[in-house]
């Protein structure tokens, strides 16, 4: 018997469609599933070298839960680069505005920093509704 460690190449990758519905979800608990698919973690041929992950569309973003008081204490922070710049908002008023925003930072800070991560979070798409033009990809 010949014992050969397998790595997969990038000619041999195969990326699946997979359709996430968050309504009634737990914002974390998904995340970590959408971060695993997107990475290729659960597929048998995963290679740390190599970028095999799949594709993910995750529907009604508007629909997502958080739990204890995250929905009026969790706070979204950034800087517009001017002074006095500092722009912050709680996650009702954020998920009222841009409900995909909140997924996309989820999900972007559990994938690791290196040099797959922008491939990697191109390949997730959100969506507040449950429309998206990826219906003919994804297989039932």
């Amino acid at each position: 018997m010949k014992k050969t460690t397998f790595n997969l190449k990038p000619a041999e990758i195969k990326r699946n469609w997979h359709l996430i519905d968050l309504s009634k979800k737990n914002l974390g608990r998904t995340s970590v599933e959408m971060a695993g698919l997107l990475m290729g973690k659960r597929k048998v041929t995963y290679t740390p070298h190599v970028d095999n992950g799949d594709y993910v569309v995750a529907i009604n973003a508007e629909k997502v839960e958080v739990t204890g008081k995250k929905r009026s204490q969790k706070l979204y922070q950034h800087h517009t680069g001017y002074p006095g710049g500092f722009r912050q908002k709680t996650f009702e008023a954020a998920m009222s505005q841009k409900p995909a925003m909140i997924i996309q930072r989820a999900v972007s800070g559990m994938i690791p920093t290196n040099k797959f991560r922008d491939q990697r979070l191109g390949r997730l798409k959100v969506y507040a509704g449950s429309d998206h033009p990826y219906q003919d990809r994804i297989s039932k």
